[in-house]
């Protein structure tokens, strides 16, 4: 159900709540040891954050350098189809445009739509560590 179609028929005040992805390397089982104890407050659904990769330089033969993408925090859209398959709620996916462009915003919205996910929360973004300003993805939307 759209958010929107909850807040027209709230009869009082919906209780949603946000999680992080777990660091890489952490399994889904993190996730829903937070969530459990949160669903006695029956939300109407549950936002899943987003977070750009960070990069990092590596020195190689002849000092060259290698820009490197490293995403700490991955599994956003995994994560809202899982708590939407074991907690019945809908997950709402945060979908930043930085560092996308536009085909890839719009290839990760036709795999929203395959499982089933009908809401998103998008958002420019955060830039880069390396940026003092946010930067927009040469061909993408912010």
């Amino acid at each position: 159900m759209k958010v929107i179609e909850h807040i027209k028929k709230a009869k009082k005040p919906l209780i949603s709540f946000e999680i992080l992805p777990p660091l890489k390397g952490k399994g889904i089982q993190s996730i829903y040891d937070s969530i459990d104890p949160l669903m006695e407050f029956k939300p109407s659904f549950i936002n899943v954050t987003y977070h750009r990769e960070e990069f990092v330089y590596k020195k190689r033969e002849k000092g060259y350098l290698e820009k490197i993408s490293i995403k700490k925090r991955p599994g956003t859209v995994g994560i809202c189809a899982a708590i939407m398959n074991k907690y019945q709620v809908d997950a709402i996916p945060h979908m930043i445009c930085g560092g996308f462009t536009k085909e890839e915003t719009e290839n990760a919205l036709i795999d929203l739509n395959f499982l089933g996910i009908d809401n998103v929360l998008a958002l420019r973004g955060d830039p880069i560590k390396t940026e003092t300003n946010f930067i927009p993805e040469e061909g993408g939307h912010a």
